[in-house]
């Protein structure tokens, strides 16, 4: 899904869009299937002054709305 996309699912559901939103929708956008470990260390490469509760409730509010699917790993001994 493309940044745009996202920022549309967003806007549709009545979020703004601010610039925290914007950087994290980017990041999901360039980083297709990646942890929610993963997103938020590449938000804080482009903006350290960004928390890591603000990338994980952007997250949620993306799975909520449909945009993004949460897949449990499970580490097997």
């Amino acid at each position: 899904m493309s940044n745009e996309q996202i920022i549309t699912a967003l806007k549709d559901s009545g979020m703004r869009i601010t610039k925290q939103r914007r950087l994290v929708a980017d990041v999901i956008a360039e980083n297709d299937g990646s942890s929610c470990k993963d997103i938020c260390c590449n938000v804080k490469k482009k903006d350290d002054s960004i928390g890591t509760a603000t990338v994980y409730r952007m997250i949620k509010v993306l799975e909520d709305i449909g945009v993004v699917d949460r897949i449990d790993i499970i580490k097997l001994r």
